[in-house]
């Protein structure tokens, strides 16, 4: 066995695998060898290998948590998201069902239809509104709402995409179809399905917020380490003025990009 070294070991390690992940040697999703092999590997010791790792990782290059496995990462997709989106959304709501089912923005947001995800999962459940939903949706005191989790992955072992809808479980209780996550995804939408029971968007407002990752969103997520989390708090206002959806969409910053366009009234040209 070559002795350990130690100088300039760890960037030896990272570089060496770097040309197998170049080579296609180790591709996206393959698991790499445990410290202990690589240090056997390449003659270090395997504080040294497993600071090589770790440099990846920062990179993201290489996933997994500490004292687990490791593996190539999967590259997130990145996502471009707009406010016209909403616009969009509500034109489609209108369309016979075939043209709803072609007009769904998420897929536009990020190139892939959802026929080629790997995961595409809706949970529903009806429970009482935390506070905070409560306070949003401007719900009495132990008010019932739907919470609706929706979870994307575009490949194997690769990230998710998560968000978390609640609706007023008052408000569409009378259409069993909205409470059944079988029906997802659902032709047109959140738009169309509130459509279905009357209901008719008026405007919808982003609350932007960031802050650093929990530990289960650096796994679900595979989050890189020291990447924050940008946190759009969506809230949605029916034509009567009252707020009908409220949904938590995290996105890890290293996979979006926010679009806001503003259109502005013009000046009267006689003025």
């Amino acid at each position: 066995m070559t002795k350990p070294t130690s100088h300039g070991g760890a960037q030896r390690v990272a570089d060496a695998l770097l040309e197998e992940i170049e080579r296609g040697t180790l591709t996206a999703g393959d698991q790499i060898p445990t410290i202990a092999v690589l240090a056997e590997k390449y003659g270090v010791n395997k504080n040294t290998a497993s600071k090589a790792v770790v440099n990846l990782k920062e990179l993201g290059i290489l996933s997994g948590l500490a004292g687990g496995n490791t593996w190539v990462r999967v590259p997130p997709q990145h996502k471009k998201r707009s406010n016209e989106r909403y616009h969009a959304e509500k034109e489609a709501v209108l369309l016979p069902e075939p043209d709803r089912s072609r007009a769904g923005v998420s897929e536009v947001d990020s190139g892939i239809p959802l026929t080629a995800l790997h995961e595409d999962k809706a949970e529903y459940m009806v429970m009482e509104a935390p506070d905070d939903v409560r306070e949003a949706l401007r719900l009495p005191a132990s008010a019932s709402v739907l919470r609706r989790v929706y979870t994307r992955r575009h490949a194997k072992r690769a990230g998710v995409d998560r968000s978390i809808s609640y609706i007023p479980y008052g408000l569409i209780s009378g259409n069993p179809d909205l409470l059944d996550a079988s029906k997802e995804p659902w032709p047109g939408g959140t738009m169309h399905q509130l459509h279905t029971i009357g209901v008719e968007l008026d405007k919808i407002v982003d609350h932007v917020t960031a802050s650093m990752p929990t530990s289960d969103e650096v796994r679900d997520f595979d989050i890189p380490p020291r990447v924050p989390v940008i946190r759009i708090r969506k809230i949605s206002y029916s034509t009567e003025g009252l707020p009908v959806e409220m949904m938590d969409i995290p996105i890890p910053a290293d996979r979006i990009e926010l679009i806001y366009t503003t259109k502005l009234e013009r000046w009267n040209a006689a003025d």
